[in-house]
C-alpha cells in the first residue's frame, strides 16, 4: 500500500516541553500534506482520527478535497474535534455521538468480512476443547491487560469447573506453568484463528475498546467489560462500556472492583443471562457500518464533482 510521510506533533493534554515545538511540526505537516494533495488529487480523504490525521485533513481542506471522518469512541478524540469543522460527515460508532458532533451520522463501525467466517467446530478443534462446557474467551487487546491476566489466572480454580477458558494474554505474557492445565488455552494473540475463536466463545471478558465492542456486538457475544481505568486512558473505554451497559448490550465490572471473586461471580451471572443478552444483541439495529461509511464516501466524491 503506498504511503506518504508528513511531519506531525502529538496533541498532549498535559504539560510537556514538546508542546512548544510540536505546533510547528504540525504546521510543517499541513504544508507537506497540502503538497501531497496537489500531487495525488484525491477525490476524498477518509480519516479515523489520531494525531497524524490533523495535518492531512487540514491539507485536504486547503485543496478543496472533501473529508469524511470516523469516530470510534463515544466521545470524540481531540484530533477529530479539531478536524470535524472541515468534514462533510462524521461517521460514529455510537448513536449518542452523532447527536453531539457537527455533521454527525450514526453508521456503526466498518468490520472485516472474515470475522463472520469462523465456526464453533473449528474453534473447538483449534483450541482443544471438547464442547462439554461453555467457552469463556478473555481478551485484553493485542498487548494484553496485566490486571485482567492476573485476575483470570488467580480465578482459574473457580472458573474451570464451569468453563473452558481461551485466554488471549498479549505478547510476552504467557504463563508456562499453566500450559498443560486442562480446559485452559492461552495464546499471546490470534490472527487467522480469530474468527474461529469468536465463533466458539459463549461469553467474552474484554476491555472496552470500540472496535472490539463492535465486533462482539455484530457476532452477538454476551460481554463482561472491564474498561481501562481513568488515568491509564482518557476515560473513553469507561464511557464506551457504560453506553453498552445502558443499552442492555453488556455487563460492566470496573477494574477497581475486580477481584478473582467478583470476576467469577460476574461471569457466572453473565452466563446465566446469556440467552436474554443474545436476543438483545441480535435485535440491535446497526451491526456492520461498512456499507453506510462507503455510501458517505461516495456521496462526498459526487459532491466534489
Amino acid at each position: 500500500i503506498p504511503y506518504h510521510v508528513v511531519s506531525v506533533g502529538k496533541l498532549r493534554r498535559y504539560i510537556d516541553f514538546k508542546n512548544l515545538s510540536d505546533p510547528f511540526r504540525v504546521l510543517r505537516g499541513i504544508g507537506q500534506a497540502a503538497g501531497i494533495m496537489r500531487k495525488l488529487k484525491p477525490n476524498v480523504v477518509f480519516s479515523k482520527g489520531g494525531f497524524v490525521s490533523v495535518p492531512v485533513v487540514y491539507g485536504a481542506k486547503l485543496n478543496g478535497v472533501p473529508v469524511v471522518l470516523h469516530e470510534s469512541d463515544l466521545t470524540p478524540g481531540l484530533a477529530n474535534k479539531l478536524c470535524a469543522p472541515f468534514a462533510k460527515a462524521v461517521c460514529t460508532t455510537f448513536p449518542e455521538t452523532a447527536n453531539a458532533v457537527k455533521h454527525g451520522i450514526y453508521t456503526g463501525t466498518p468490520l472485516r468480512d472474515e470475522l463472520f467466517t469462523g465456526t464453533k467446530e473449528g474453534g473447538l478443534a483449534r483450541f482443544h476443547f471438547d464442547g462439554k462446557k461453555p467457552v469463556l474467551m478473555v481478551t485484553g487487546g493485542s498487548s494484553g491487560a496485566q490486571a485482567v491476566n492476573e485476575a483470570v489466572r488467580t480465578a482459574l480454580p473457580r472458573l474451570l469447573p464451569d468453563f473452558d477458558v481461551l485466554h488471549l494474554c498479549g505478547k510476552g505474557n504467557l504463563d508456562e506453568s499453566l500450559k498443560d492445565l486442562p480446559g485452559y488455552c492461552q495464546k499471546e494473540f490470534l490472527s487467522a484463528e480469530m474468527p474461529d475463536a469468536l465463533a466458539v466463545a459463549d461469553i467474552v471478558l474484554s476491555r472496552a475498546g470500540s472496535n472490539t465492542l463492535s465486533e462482539l456486538l455484530a457476532l452477538h457475544k454476551p460481554m463482561l467489560l472491564v474498561p481501562y481505568p481513568l488515568g491509564a486512558s482518557r476515560g473513553d473505554q469507561i464511557e464506551n462500556a457504560k453506553s453498552y451497559q445502558r443499552q442492555g448490550l453488556a455487563h460492566v465490572l470496573m477494574q477497581e472492583d475486580m477481584t478473582p471473586e467478583t470476576m467469577t461471580k460476574a461471569l457466572l451471572e453473565l452466563l446465566s443471562q446469556r440467552q436474554e443478552l443474545v436476543k438483545t444483541l441480535e435485535a440491535y439495529p446497526v451491526k456492520d457500518g461498512t456499507d453506510a461509511v462507503l455510501e458517505l464516501i461516495e456521496q462526498a466524491q459526487k459532491e466534489k464533482k
